[in-house]
């Protein structure tokens, strides 16, 4: 039984990654965990809002409203990915404490990745690719909405928040 479920899971994540742009296909471990996830996986063929995301920063107080978006419009298929990032130098020091902020201090269930860097050659390849499609994040807390296909759809930027009538009329277009 063992073997056919991990059969099952090889010939799912094969498949997804046959599908999924390549940018896409990057293993990156979740914030303040062990685990890993493949972006292909979870993502493939569904829409996708990436934000850069910071635990000390005036934009914080934004998880709240992505988390909103994240239960709204999950069940229509929406995937929301934060991307924890020092390079505004607004994340917490130790990785324990940017989880207590997104996890307990605002009750965050979307997928949220480690720290790792948004701009500049450090850049994870996620963001490489955001980038190239749109622009760099300026500061925290960037939203980028990324079609079935893998392309960027719209940028919005900090001063935006998830629960602007135009983000969410966005959202609302990517879905349907």
């Amino acid at each position: 039984m063992k073997i056919v479920i991990a059969l099952s899971a090889i010939l799912v994540a094969s498949s997804a990654s046959a599908n999924c742009p390549q940018w896409m296909d990057q293993s990156l471990r979740k914030l303040h965990s062990s685990d890993t996830l493949n972006l292909c996986v979870i993502a493939s063929d569904k829409p996708l809002l990436i934000v850069n995301t910071a635990s000390h920063c005036g934009f914080t107080p934004q998880f709240k409203g992505l988390e909103t978006v994240h239960q709204q419009y999950s069940g229509q298929g929406l995937v929301v990915l934060g991307f924890a990032s020092n390079d505004f130098r607004q994340e917490a020091s130790e990785e324990a404490k940017a989880a207590k902020v997104c996890y307990v201090n605002y009750g965050v269930t979307f997928t949220m990745i480690a720290p790792t860097s948004v701009r500049g050659e450090n850049s994870n390849p996620v963001f490489r690719e955001l980038a190239a499609q749109t622009q760099a994040p300026a500061w925290n807390f960037n939203k980028y909405l990324v079609d079935r296909e893998g392309v960027v759809v719209r940028h919005f930027g900090s001063q935006t928040r998830p629960d602007d009538p135009r983000f969410r009329q966005a959202v609302e277009k990517l879905l349907f």
